[in-house]
């Protein structure tokens, strides 16, 4: 009797559809392999996600959103599809650009970076920036919001980055010309807080230590608060999943709320239900960008290896317009969870299970 071993789907030569929407292809490649059907099953699972009404965290690293990516964040905001979001401090700063009508341009990456020094361009491989008209402008807006905020007597006495986060997001709302530009203020007016996975590793961290210097005021933000309140949605959001654009910083702070939870506060916790990931980051040098979902269940980050996980190797530039465009077609609006506003009681709910 012939046994047979192949137990998979049979594959066969998908060819072009004419006039095909993404779902489209999506479909074509899942019927294929490697990293297209990689990306088939993370536009999948996003959108399980979003419809089985799961808690959404976004990450965001590297620099996607300051060439342009932002916009697609602003899509699934006002959709209802993320929840919370830890970012780098870079990429909340940059987003002011756009929204204040700063200079961002396309430009060529193979270029005499001295001639670019000379002329006043920094580049992010091929974004390019004004040093004086976009970033020390930014700085001068950034030092505005704080010194209005200090005077208004509205600053936390204690204040965590989600919360620096949502009051500069109101300030972009009522006082940027193109505040529909930013995806920081996005998410302060659907109440999405966003987190910093460095309190000071980037331009807002040293625009606060110059109005420290400048007035004596401390402004900085409580890294001890952050993580309490991040653990705090966690806890009282237990069908979480994460959706993590590069790794670095913010994936390394959501994934750490899980462990807090459990091993730190002693709370029985599964960690997140399901994750996605898109990096190019190689597993085998024992980074934490390139760490796999399996190892990270080690860890008690996420509940189950090998279900409801998707690591996509790709550069996020060209797989998360794909992943965002297909839910916003495919999924209903959701109701906004607005987590930002339950903040303190899911702090307090936490404080009071530790008594």
């Amino acid at each position: 009797m012939r046994r047979m071993h192949n137990h998979g789907n049979p594959i066969e030569p998908v060819r072009c559809i004419p006039n095909a929407s993404v779902a489209d292809l999506i479909e074509n490649f899942g019927r294929t392999c490697f990293e297209a059907r990689n990306i088939a099953d993370g536009a999948k699972l996003l959108e399980k996600m979003i419809n089985e009404g799961d808690t959404i965290w976004l990450g965001v690293a590297g620099a996607g959103p300051a060439g342009g990516l932002g916009g697609y964040i602003i899509d699934l905001i006002e959709k209802g599809f993320i929840d919370a979001i830890c970012s780098t401090g870079a990429q909340v700063y940059h987003d002011g650009h756009f929204a204040f009508g700063l200079p961002v341009v396309q430009g060529n990456p193979h270029v005499d970076d001295n001639a670019l020094r000379k002329s006043g361009d920094v580049r992010i491989y091929d974004i390019r920036i004004r040093e004086n008209e976009t970033l020390i402008a930014q700085d001068e807006l950034f030092r505005e919001f704080i010194r209005n905020l200090v005077n208004s007597g509205n600053l936390p006495k204690v204040r965590s980055t989600a919360d620096y986060n949502h009051y500069w997001g109101k300030w972009v709302n009522e006082n940027a010309p193109h505040p529909e530009k930013s995806w920081v203020a996005a998410a302060t007016k659907y109440n999405v807080p966003i987190f910093l996975d460095s309190e000071s590793n980037h331009s807002i961290g040293m625009n606060n230590a110059a109005i420290y210097l400048e007035t004596g005021i401390d402004v900085s933000l409580n890294a001890s608060l952050s993580l309490l309140q991040g653990a705090a949605i966690l806890y009282t959001n237990p069908q979480t999943s994460f959706f993590e654009l590069g790794g670095g910083g913010p994936k390394n702070w959501i994934q750490t709320l899980a462990p807090m939870l459990s091993q730190i506060l002693g709370k029985e916790f599964k960690g997140a239900k399901r994750g996605i990931q898109i990096t190019t980051a190689p597993e085998f040098d024992g980074g934490l960008s390139g760490c796999t979902f399996s190892e990270a269940v080690s860890w008690g980050k996420y509940e189950k290896a090998n279900e409801g996980l998707v690591q996509i190797h790709a550069e996020y530039s060209a797989v998360f317009p794909i992943l965002a465009q297909y839910v916003f077609n495919s999924c209903k609006e959701r109701k906004h969870s607005e987590i930002y506003t339950r903040i303190p009681k899911t702090l307090f709910d936490l404080r009071s299970l530790l008594v």
